[in-house]
């Protein structure tokens, strides 16, 4: 059994995978109100941590929180001002509170400055917002970059207010502080491939989004849960990092404060949207043809299921950070619905009941499944390349003779054997061959283990590469 295959129930807590994920999420959803700085972020971390520190069995997991100082430059950026909230409501003409952050984090503008004031209907209007095509949805609004207060509320609540005057509590820190993120490191166990490979995968996800479960608690979750997977993997042959970031000045903080390891940086996905009904959709890195790229599709190609596969655009979620040209790493996004193509998306309806457990599910089995693509895939080279080897005398026939399709085998091995030439790797033979991943693997493992084949930069018996 590969050890990348997907146990969809916990022992430990009599809960399938789904239903653990979804039970995740909810908890996130739970957390204070966060933002791309403060103490909402913190709390967040703080369950993810304990999450992850439950282990069920896995050994321990390193949890690393890192505070970046307000004001650090940070590329073309600068970290900016830690965002906190004790309350936030408005009070009516007639004393009531028809606007409260207590019955939802979303009524609140994102990173609204502190405010007290008395105003009238009409001087309040430019400071309220809502989604007249959506009457009873809350919209998310934020304004992290201009200064600025106001509250987001229900187009029917809106059109509801009378005239008079309205009493503005905005009860909000806006100080030096930090921006906070988390790091998971997993060392690889096996030696590092020879001639200088990149040797990381990057999986992030960010965590500023209040309340929204689709767009934001469904990549914490399933991060958090591919942390214990990683964790328990008898072998890697990469270290995974493990990144919980606000979005876009997390990634760029990231970057800038880690240019050592940037070059590391074989494989990377961005995870967001993963619960919702869509279709698996993943969008390929600035390059089109990384490894990565061509791991997803295959992975969704197997499923044999609807899926889609889309070019890369500079817009979207930190992808595009990653994928800047002076970095230009290989970094795509896996998700389902896309951001602002499903209309609950930065919305109170992206809420508990617009993800489900099955489609939790289905999103982590297909990226345990990329991820053990990128694992697998390698360059191989034929020690025995003048004429085809002679593969009835090394007992090759043998071993497949009894299997139900022994031409498909046959032909995995030597269409390997041809193709290990030194510059191609198992995806392109997979797809040169037309045969699937697994087979071409299974071929590499049968004929490796007669010596037919060495890895690609390794010293052939007669001491010559």
């Amino acid at each position: 059994m590969s050890p990348y295959v997907t146990v969809t129930t916990s022992e430990a807590q009599g809960t399938t995978l789904g239903e653990r994920l979804h039970g995740l999420v909810a908890a996130l959803g739970a957390a204070p109100v966060r933002s791309i700085t403060g103490d909402g972020v913190r709390a967040t971390l703080e369950i993810v941590q304990k999450a992850v520190a439950e282990g069920r069995g896995t050994a321990e997991i390193p949890f690393e929180v890192h505070e970046v100082p307000s004001g650090t430059p940070v590329l073309d950026w600068t970290v900016p001002k830690e965002w906190n909230v004790r309350a936030a409501y408005l009070v009516g003409p007639d004393g009531s509170r028809v606007v409260d952050i207590a019955d939802h984090p979303l009524h609140l503008l994102g990173y609204s400055v502190p405010t007290r004031a008395r105003l009238s209907l009409d001087e309040l209007r430019p400071h309220l917002f809502s989604m007249p095509d959506r009457p009873d949805w809350i919209p998310y609004r934020t304004s992290y970059w201009n200064e600025n207060w106001g509250f987001c509320l229900t187009d029917t609540a809106l059109r509801a207010l009378p005239d008079g005057e309205y009493e503005v509590v905005i009860d909000t820190t806006l100080t030096d502080g930090s921006l906070t993120y988390a790091e998971i490191v997993l060392p690889a166990t096996e030696p590092a491939p020879a001639g200088g490979e990149p040797t990381e995968f990057l999986i992030t996800t960010h965590t500023c989004h209040p309340a929204t479960a689709n767009d934001n608690g469904s990549g914490i979750a399933i991060l958090t849960e591919l942390a214990h997977h990683l964790a328990a993997l008898p072998r890697r042959r990469h270290t995974f990092r493990l990144l919980f970031i606000p979005g876009t000045i997390g990634s760029i903080t990231w970057l800038a404060q880690n240019r050592d390891v940037v070059g590391r940086i074989g494989h990377g996905l961005v995870l967001t949207g993963l619960g919702d009904r869509s279709q698996p959709t993943y969008k390929r890195s600035r390059r089109g043809d990384a490894v990565v790229d061509r791991a997803a599709a295959v992975a969704l190609a197997e499923t044999g299921r609807p899926h889609r596969v889309v070019d890369f655009s500079p817009y979207g979620y930190d992808e595009r950070q990653f994928c800047s040209p002076g970095f230009d790493l290989p970094v795509g996004r896996f998700g389902r619905g896309q951001h602002g193509e499903y209309p609950e998306y930065h919305t109170s309806a992206d809420n508990l009941d617009f993800v489900s457990p099955e489609n939790l599910a289905e999103s982590f089995g297909l990226l345990t499944r990329i991820i053990e693509i990128c694992e697998r895939n390698a360059v191989w080279r034929n020690t025995s390349p003048y004429g085809e080897p002679q593969l009835g005398r090394r007992g090759l026939y043998r071993a497949i003779g009894a299997t139900m399709n022994r031409q498909a085998v046959e032909m995995g091995l030597l269409w390997v054997l041809n193709l290990a030439d030194g510059t191609h790797d198992l995806l392109d033979i997979a797809a040169r061959a037309g045969i699937e991943f697994d087979s071409v693997t299974a071929a590499v493992d049968a004929l490796a283990g007669v010596g037919l084949l060495v890895p690609r930069d390794a010293v052939s018996p007669e001491g010559t590469p």
